[in-house]
């Protein structure tokens, strides 16, 4: 999904589809651009081809040879401007390479308000 409105282009990072299509899609009620991708290696190539990505939303546990706290690394690394907002149902945070956590299950909204603040 590919979706443009007027709002923050949103990158979001989710291997499970429902779990990926649901916040895709509330993000784009709240007025988010969202692009999906299923793993970190697709969300690197976007990130090299499209610089109008103003946040990352990424689950940690990621199918492939990188997980979401790789990619967040990367992204600090390569793109610092660009927040991250990682979710794990699985892990709480110690080292937090990103720009925030939140647990899994999470409220739409809570991901939605915390996107606010970090695209604003």
């Amino acid at each position: 999904m590919d979706t443009h409105t007027n709002g923050p282009l949103v990158l979001v990072v989710e291997d499970e589809p429902l779990v990926r299509l649901d916040i895709a899609l509330a993000m784009v009620d709240a007025g988010f651009a969202v692009i999906e991708v299923p793993d970190a290696e697709q969300a690197l190539d976007l990130l090299e081809s499209r610089q109008s990505i103003g946040l990352v939303f990424t689950d940690i546990e990621l199918a492939g040879p990188l997980n979401g706290l790789d990619l967040a690394r990367r992204i600090k690394q390569r793109w610092p401007h660009i927040p991250v907002l990682v979710t794990s149902g699985r892990t709480t945070l110690q080292d937090r390479p990103g720009d925030g956590f939140i647990a899994k299950p999470y409220s739409t909204q809570a991901v939605i308000s915390r996107a606010r603040v970090l695209a604003a």
